[in-house]
């Protein structure tokens, strides 16, 4: 299969179209291989708009949605990063080619395991890929962060994240239950306030800790 073709049409004919113009954006996104963090049964499947399953209940985001979120929250070269959810390490690598440095928390050590291999393999040094579930209550590594995305939803929103952002810091995280669900990109303005701002309606898989509360039965 020629990946690079692969890779090239993924860019032109999924994230581009969805409005991703940053050129910094797109060009992490025609250079990285995503097939090599990909599980080998599902290589040929890297570059095609859809899901891709991790293990765990786990699966990737479609690239299109990579990259509006990148787009969202434009990390600069000095910025460091907070990403819940490592998930394969695609986001990860993208995040690290593009800013100073990202703490990454992955709640399955093998998930997080693979990513660190696979970053390591490319020469990506910058990023930091951790075990953990992040919840409310829970301490990231730094005080605060330029950039914080989430790879996955948050059923009702809660902002405890939000206390991490240092000023002018951008949050990702998409909201919501299926099948309307919102990406919503927040940004600290002061240190007692935030702007919310919705981007798009999308559809992806809850967080640990934040899925749907179960319906009471009678």
């Amino acid at each position: 299969m020629d990946f690079a073709k692969a890779r090239m049409n993924m860019v032109e004919q999924q994230v581009r179209p969805w409005d991703v113009l940053d050129m910094r954006v797109l060009g992490v996104m025609e250079t990285l291989p995503r097939e090599r963090f990909m599980p080998e049964p599902y290589q040929a499947l890297a570059y095609a708009d859809t899901e891709i399953p991790l293990g765990h209940g786990e699966e990737t985001l479609p690239p299109r949605v990579i990259g509006r979120m990148l787009q969202a929250v434009a990390p600069q070269p000095t910025d460091t990063v907070l990403e819940i959810g490592s998930g394969s390490g695609y986001a990860t690598a993208c995040l690290a080619s593009l800013a100073a440095h990202v703490d990454s928390v992955d709640r399955h050590d093998d998930l997080r395991l693979a990513a660190r291999n696979r970053l390591h393999d490319l020469g990506l040094t910058n990023a930091a890929p951790r075990t953990g579930t992040v919840t409310p209550g829970w301490r990231p590594p730094r005080e605060r962060y330029d950039v914080i995305a989430l790879n996955g939803a948050m059923t009702e929103y809660d902002d405890f994240l939000e206390q991490f952002l240092a000023l002018g810091g951008r949050l990702f995280v998409i909201t919501g239950e299926p099948p309307i669900m919102e990406a919503r990109l927040i940004t600290r303005t002061t240190e007692d306030n935030t702007r919310h701002e919705d981007l798009f309606e999308t559809r992806v898989p809850p967080l640990a800790g934040f899925e749907p509360r179960p319906a009471f039965e009678f």
